[in-house]
C-alpha cells in the first residue's frame, strides 16, 4: 500500500514541480513580462461601520474604470492562520505598467476621493511598491 501511495504521490508531484521550475525560466528582460505592484494593506477601526467599509471596498474596486493606467487589480481579505496580520484584514494589489503609470494614479481625482472615504475608517496602513522579479 505505502508503495502505490508512493507512485501516486510521484505521479502528481513530479508535473507540479515541472511547471515551478518553468516559471524561473521565463525571461525577466521583456517588456511585457514586468510590472510595478502597488500593494495595500488596511486595518481597519474596531468600530468601524461595516456599510463604510463596503462602501469602500467598492469604491477602490472600481477605480481601473477609472483610471486607465491601471493594469491590473485585485484585492481580498486576510485569509491567513499563522497570526502575524497584526489586525491587517484587507490587502489590495494594483499594477501598473510603468512608475509613471503609479505616479499619474497616486494624485488622480478618483483615488484621491478613496483616500477621504478610508481615513476616517482605518486605523493603520501598510504601503510597498516593487517591480515583478
Amino acid at each position: 500500500m505505502k508503495t502505490l501511495f508512493l507512485f501516486v504521490f510521484l505521479c502528481c508531484a513530479l508535473p507540479l514541480q515541472a511547471q515551478v521550475v518553468d516559471l524561473y525560466k521565463m525571461p525577466k528582460s521583456s517588456e511585457n513580462q514586468t510590472a510595478l505592484r502597488h500593494v495595500v494593506l488596511l486595518k481597519f477601526k474596531e468600530g468601524a461601520p461595516s456599510d463604510g467599509i463596503e462602501k469602500f471596498e467598492r469604491a477602490f474596486a472600481s477605480l481601473p474604470s477609472k483610471i486607465p493606467e491601471i493594469r491590473a487589480f485585485e484585492w481580498g481579505l486576510n485569509n491567513s492562520k499563522e497570526g502575524f496580520d497584526k489586525g491587517f484584514t484587507h490587502c489590495f494589489i494594483v499594477t501598473f505598467d510603468s512608475e509613471a503609470d503609479r505616479d499619474a494614479y497616486l494624485p488622480h481625482p478618483d483615488h484621491q476621493a478613496l483616500v477621504k472615504i478610508m481615513i476616517p475608517l482605518i486605523e493603520d496602513s501598510l504601503v510597498l511598491d516593487y517591480w515583478v522579479k
